[in-house]
């Protein structure tokens, strides 16, 4: 019995030492990507998608801003900011946007005097 033993013994142990040590190191799990808002960020729509949504009558959701607005198909903004997605205004509004109000800044004061009474 101690015979055996020493036997199992020795031959475990030199089944050990033969390994490589790079491979009996464990080698860690690749870390997984956790999604960042670079990341999160879907591709610009095209020309081609704008057409479309317009067509569709979608409105254009902001995703990427605070301010939680929406632009429609006649808004500059309108499948132009950095991060978005089309969707239907209801759709918009029940995610809590709102419509875009139309920026006063670069807006230029009218030269025309009012119409006569």
């Amino acid at each position: 019995m101690k015979l055996l033993r020493r036997i199992l013994t020795s031959a475990a142990l030199t089944a050990v030492l033969s390994i490589p040590f790079s491979a009996a190191a464990q080698t860690p799990a690749p870390a997984t990507k956790t999604p960042t808002k670079a990341a999160a960020k879907t591709a610009a729509p095209t020309d081609a998608d704008i057409a479309a949504a317009k067509t569709k009558g979608l409105v254009w959701v902001n995703t990427g801003s605070s301010t939680k607005a929406y632009h429609k198909s006649d808004d500059k903004y309108y499948g132009k900011t950095k991060t978005g997605k089309f969707a239907t205004e209801a759709d918009a509004q029940k995610e809590g946007y709102h419509l875009a109000k139309e920026s006063p800044i670069g807006k230029k004061k009218s030269t025309t005097a009012p119409p006569a009474k």
